[in-house]
């Protein structure tokens, strides 16, 4: 059993600030970590290796250079391999971009289910796995909270939403995405440390996919995605406060935001 385990390097820090001139994030001099629902899956993955030995976990992250250090990191918690998805070309990228790309990589890698934290808590979209699973064309699960089952053929999952749970049933190859709450992420240990490094991170650059994806599909010429205009909003001392029962404080809520013709209904 071949599991693939998508993991962002993201910001760590509230204090994210947009280049005006690309419309993409500024992560220089911000320090980073591994993003949270990414570490999820990865723990997910893991726990299905502690039941079985051949289950193998490659975890592939597309990112700079600097990614590789986080990327040494799941080998050391326990990941089997490591795949650094880097390039230049590749820079600038939204979801529609990142996701031609991962699911490019992955078909060369091989996979027999995929696993992806729900979000990433920098751009907080959730679009990069269920993007991934289209493009591959095999089913999804998304906000999955555990996975109670697996083989070969299917597995079987509980997802988690906001008023109820499901207990689902996927055929495999498939792409779950995970919860941040679903499990504790496991530590690393002083001797997994050290032999982590007699298992070096893979680079794959744009050269490793030129034959199955276009230049103009990849990066920034490859993202429909345009930031107009980013701000920060003033913020005001003024507040107001109410004490209403839940029906008249929608309707007030709804009132106020169509007074600013912020909604239209």
């Amino acid at each position: 059993m071949k599991i693939a385990v998508l993991v962002k390097q993201v910001p760590d820090s509230t204090e994210i600030t947009v280049d005006k001139n690309t419309g993409t994030l500024v992560r220089d001099g911000v320090p980073s970590i591994i993003n949270p629902d990414d570490l999820a899956g990865l723990e997910a993955a893991l726990a299905l290796k502690d039941k079985d030995d051949s289950v193998e976990i490659t975890v592939i992250s597309m990112g700079p250079p600097q990614a590789k250090g986080m990327l040494q990191e799941t080998i050391a918690r326990g990941a089997d391999h490591a795949v650094l998805l880097t390039d230049r070309r590749l820079g600038g990228a939204d979801t529609c971009a990142t996701s031609r790309t991962l699911a490019a990589a992955l078909d060369k890698i091989g996979y027999d289910l995929i696993i992806a934290g729900r979000q990433a808590i920098d751009g907080d979209t959730a679009q990069v796995g269920p993007q991934t699973a289209e493009r591959l064309n095999i089913p999804q699960v998304t906000y999955v909270d555990e996975i109670i089952e697996l083989t070969p053929e299917y597995a079987v999952v509980r997802k988690a939403i906001e008023d109820e749970e499901q207990i689902l049933k996927v055929k495999l190859p498939a792409v779950l995405t995970t919860l941040s709450g679903m499990n504790k992420p496991r530590y690393m240990n002083c001797m997994d440390i050290v032999d982590s490094f007699n298992n070096p991170v893979q680079i794959m650059t744009y050269d490793d996919l030129v034959d199955i994806l276009p230049q103009n599909e990849i990066g920034l010429a490859g993202s429909p995605t345009k930031v107009h205009r980013t701000f920060t909003k003033d913020v005001s001392a003024a507040t107001e406060t109410f004490d209403l029962p839940a029906q008249e404080t929608a309707e007030l809520i709804a009132k106020t935001l169509k007074d600013k013709q912020l909604i239209t209904k």
